[in-house]
C-alpha cells in the first residue's frame, strides 16, 4: 500500500524506524509497534531480529477508518542498503 504525501502538510512524513513486528509480511503497523528515530543508522543500530524488531523507513502516522494511528512500510532497512 502506498500513501500520497502532501507537499503542503507535514502531518504524514515518510521517517526512518524500528518496527516490532513478528511476521516481516505486514505492511501497515499500530503506533505503539513504532519507534521513529532520526537516521537510517539509528534504526539499523535499534535493530533486534531475535525480539521482532527490524529497521524501516515507514510513512505516518494516518489516522485509519477506526480511529486508530497507523504506520505504512515504505521499505524494509538492511545493514547492506541503508
Amino acid at each position: 500500500m502506498r500513501i500520497d504525501l502532501d507537499p503542503d502538510s507535514d502531518v504524514v512524513q515518510e521517517q526512518f524506524a524500528v518496527v516490532y513486528c513478528p511476521r516481516r509480511k505486514r505492511d501497515r503497523f499500530p503506533e505503539g509497534s513504532v519507534e521513529v528515530v532520526a537516521s537510517a543508522e539509528a534504526a539499523l543500530a535499534g535493530a533486534n531480529p531475535e525480539k521482532n524488531f527490524y529497521p524501516a523507513m515507514v510513512v505516518g502516522p494516518s489516522r485509519s477508518s477506526e480511529g486508530a494511528r497507523l504506520y505504512y512500510l515504505v521499505e524494509w532497512l538492511e545493514s547492506d542498503n541503508p
